[in-house]
Protein backbone atom coordinates (compact mmCIF):
# COMPACT_ATOMS: atom_id res chain seq x y z
CA UNK A 1 0.00 0.00 0.00
CA UNK A 2 1.56 3.14 -0.83
CA UNK A 3 1.77 5.70 1.91
CA UNK A 4 1.56 8.90 -0.37
CA UNK A 5 -2.37 9.38 -0.61
CA UNK A 6 -2.52 8.33 3.23
CA UNK A 7 -0.31 11.39 4.39
CA UNK A 8 -2.22 13.54 1.76
CA UNK A 9 -5.52 12.23 3.28
CA UNK A 10 -4.16 13.11 6.52
CA UNK A 11 -2.83 16.13 5.84
CA UNK A 12 -6.09 17.43 4.31
CA UNK A 13 -7.95 16.52 7.36
CA UNK A 14 -5.30 18.40 9.62
CA UNK A 15 -5.93 21.51 7.10
CA UNK A 16 -9.74 21.57 7.70
CA UNK A 17 -9.51 21.07 11.19
CA UNK A 18 -7.37 23.91 11.13
CA UNK A 19 -9.71 26.25 9.25
CA UNK A 20 -12.75 25.09 11.27
CA UNK A 21 -10.74 26.11 14.35
CA UNK A 22 -10.15 29.55 12.71
CA UNK A 23 -13.99 30.34 12.58
CA UNK A 24 -14.75 28.75 16.07
CA UNK A 25 -11.60 29.99 18.07
CA UNK A 26 -13.07 33.13 20.29
CA UNK A 27 -9.74 34.94 21.08
CA UNK A 28 -7.98 36.45 17.35
CA UNK A 29 -4.80 35.76 18.31
CA UNK A 30 -5.93 31.81 18.93
CA UNK A 31 -6.94 32.14 15.33
CA UNK A 32 -4.49 33.77 13.42
CA UNK A 33 -1.52 30.85 15.18
CA UNK A 34 -4.66 28.21 13.63
CA UNK A 35 -4.24 29.64 10.39
CA UNK A 36 -0.27 29.68 10.54
CA UNK A 37 -0.78 26.13 11.46
CA UNK A 38 -3.75 25.38 8.39
CA UNK A 39 -0.73 27.46 6.24
CA UNK A 40 2.05 24.47 7.37
CA UNK A 41 -0.54 21.62 6.68
CA UNK A 42 -1.23 22.97 3.08
CA UNK A 43 2.64 23.59 2.42
CA UNK A 44 2.90 19.82 3.68
CA UNK A 45 0.57 18.82 0.55
CA UNK A 46 2.45 20.89 -1.61
CA UNK A 47 6.13 18.76 -0.51
CA UNK A 48 3.69 15.79 -1.11
CA UNK A 49 2.96 16.91 -4.68
CA UNK A 50 6.52 17.38 -5.39
CA UNK A 51 6.46 21.17 -5.58
CA UNK A 52 8.67 22.34 -2.77
CA UNK A 53 9.00 25.70 -4.16
CA UNK A 54 5.39 26.91 -3.68
CA UNK A 55 5.42 25.02 -0.53
CA UNK A 56 8.79 27.16 0.74
CA UNK A 57 7.00 30.33 -0.41
CA UNK A 58 3.89 29.25 1.13
CA UNK A 59 5.50 29.11 4.25
CA UNK A 60 7.78 32.13 3.92
CA UNK A 61 4.96 34.32 2.61
CA UNK A 62 1.60 33.45 4.15
CA UNK A 63 2.87 31.95 7.38
CA UNK A 64 5.52 34.07 7.83
CA UNK A 65 4.85 37.32 6.35
CA UNK A 66 1.45 37.92 6.26
CA UNK A 67 0.31 36.06 9.79
CA UNK A 68 2.84 38.82 11.50
CA UNK A 69 1.24 41.59 9.93
CA UNK A 70 -2.17 39.62 10.86
CA UNK A 71 -1.09 39.41 14.25
CA UNK A 72 0.94 43.22 14.36
CA UNK A 73 -2.61 44.29 13.63
CA UNK A 74 -4.53 42.11 16.21
CA UNK A 75 -2.12 43.41 18.94
CA UNK A 76 -2.23 46.85 17.59
CA UNK A 77 -6.37 47.00 17.69
CA UNK A 78 -5.92 45.35 21.10
CA UNK A 79 -8.79 43.25 20.83
CA UNK A 80 -10.90 41.85 23.70
CA UNK A 81 -12.91 38.47 24.06
CA UNK A 82 -15.90 38.64 26.07
CA UNK A 83 -16.15 35.03 27.19
CA UNK A 84 -19.54 33.25 26.66
CA UNK A 85 -20.16 29.76 25.73
CA UNK A 86 -23.50 29.96 24.63
CA UNK A 87 -24.65 30.01 21.57
CA UNK A 88 -27.48 32.20 20.79
CA UNK A 89 -29.78 30.95 18.15
CA UNK A 90 -31.17 33.28 15.78
CA UNK A 91 -33.09 33.31 12.44
CA UNK A 92 -29.83 34.51 10.20
CA UNK A 93 -27.86 32.57 12.32
CA UNK A 94 -30.30 28.96 11.65
CA UNK A 95 -29.91 30.50 7.93
CA UNK A 96 -26.44 30.67 7.84
CA UNK A 97 -26.02 26.77 9.19
CA UNK A 98 -28.33 25.72 7.00
CA UNK A 99 -26.90 27.32 3.51
CA UNK A 100 -23.60 25.95 5.09
CA UNK A 101 -24.77 22.64 5.39
CA UNK A 102 -26.31 22.99 1.82
CA UNK A 103 -22.96 23.97 0.34
CA UNK A 104 -21.03 21.74 2.10
CA UNK A 105 -23.50 18.72 0.89
CA UNK A 106 -23.38 19.72 -2.52
CA UNK A 107 -19.65 19.87 -2.07
CA UNK A 108 -19.19 16.23 -1.28
CA UNK A 109 -21.45 15.27 -3.55
CA UNK A 110 -19.59 16.79 -6.50
CA UNK A 111 -15.98 15.52 -4.91
CA UNK A 112 -17.27 12.21 -4.26
CA UNK A 113 -19.19 11.84 -7.92
CA UNK A 114 -17.78 9.35 -10.49
CA UNK A 115 -18.64 12.04 -13.03
CA UNK A 116 -16.29 14.22 -11.03
CA UNK A 117 -13.08 14.35 -13.63
CA UNK A 118 -9.96 16.89 -13.78
CA UNK A 119 -10.21 19.93 -15.69
CA UNK A 120 -8.27 20.43 -18.66
CA UNK A 121 -4.38 20.29 -18.12
CA UNK A 122 -2.68 23.99 -18.18
CA UNK A 123 0.04 24.92 -20.67
CA UNK A 124 3.27 23.76 -19.31
CA UNK A 125 3.41 20.20 -19.60
CA UNK A 126 5.82 18.21 -16.43
CA UNK A 127 8.65 17.87 -19.71
CA UNK A 128 8.27 21.96 -19.77
CA UNK A 129 8.64 22.17 -16.58
CA UNK A 130 11.26 19.90 -15.90
CA UNK A 131 13.80 21.57 -19.26
CA UNK A 132 12.58 25.49 -17.76
CA UNK A 133 12.39 25.13 -14.24
CA UNK A 134 8.97 25.83 -11.79
CA UNK A 135 10.50 28.82 -10.70
CA UNK A 136 11.28 30.46 -13.77
CA UNK A 137 7.85 29.59 -14.84
CA UNK A 138 6.17 30.85 -11.86
CA UNK A 139 8.04 34.37 -11.79
CA UNK A 140 7.55 35.04 -15.52
CA UNK A 141 3.60 34.17 -15.21
CA UNK A 142 3.08 36.19 -11.93
CA UNK A 143 5.22 38.91 -13.45
CA UNK A 144 3.45 38.75 -16.97
CA UNK A 145 -0.05 37.53 -16.44
CA UNK A 146 -0.98 38.38 -13.05
CA UNK A 147 0.97 41.41 -12.35
CA UNK A 148 -2.20 43.50 -11.77
CA UNK A 149 -3.72 41.19 -9.21
CA UNK A 150 -0.10 40.78 -7.39
CA UNK A 151 0.06 44.58 -7.28
CA UNK A 152 -4.00 45.15 -5.99
CA UNK A 153 -2.79 42.90 -3.16
CA UNK A 154 -0.25 44.37 -1.86
CA UNK A 155 -1.90 47.78 -1.95
CA UNK A 156 -4.90 46.32 -0.19
CA UNK A 157 -2.55 44.82 2.52
CA UNK A 158 -0.64 48.36 2.29
CA UNK A 159 -4.64 49.98 2.94
CA UNK A 160 -5.64 47.41 5.58
CA UNK A 161 -2.59 48.07 8.31
CA UNK A 162 -2.81 51.61 7.95
CA UNK A 163 -6.50 51.88 8.74
CA UNK A 164 -5.80 49.70 11.28
CA UNK A 165 -3.05 51.80 12.91
CA UNK A 166 -5.71 54.96 12.19
CA UNK A 167 -8.16 53.20 14.23
CA UNK A 168 -5.90 52.00 17.14
CA UNK A 169 -4.69 56.17 17.35
CA UNK A 170 -8.43 57.29 17.29
CA UNK A 171 -9.27 54.67 20.10
CA UNK A 172 -6.36 56.25 22.04
CA UNK A 173 -7.17 59.66 21.79
CA UNK A 174 -10.50 59.34 22.70
CA UNK A 175 -9.52 57.66 26.17
CA UNK A 176 -6.73 60.08 26.96
CA UNK A 177 -9.36 63.02 26.45
CA UNK A 178 -11.55 61.52 29.10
Amino acid sequence: MELQPIFFYILAVLSVGGALSVLLMRSPVYCALSLVGTFGFISAIYILLNNEFVAAIQLLIYAGAIMVLFLFVIMLLNLRVDVSHRIKWSLPKLLGLAVSLGILGQLIGAFTSSAAKLGPSGTHTPEYVAENGAIEIIGETLFTEYVLPFEIISILLMVAVIGAVILAKRRDGGEEGR
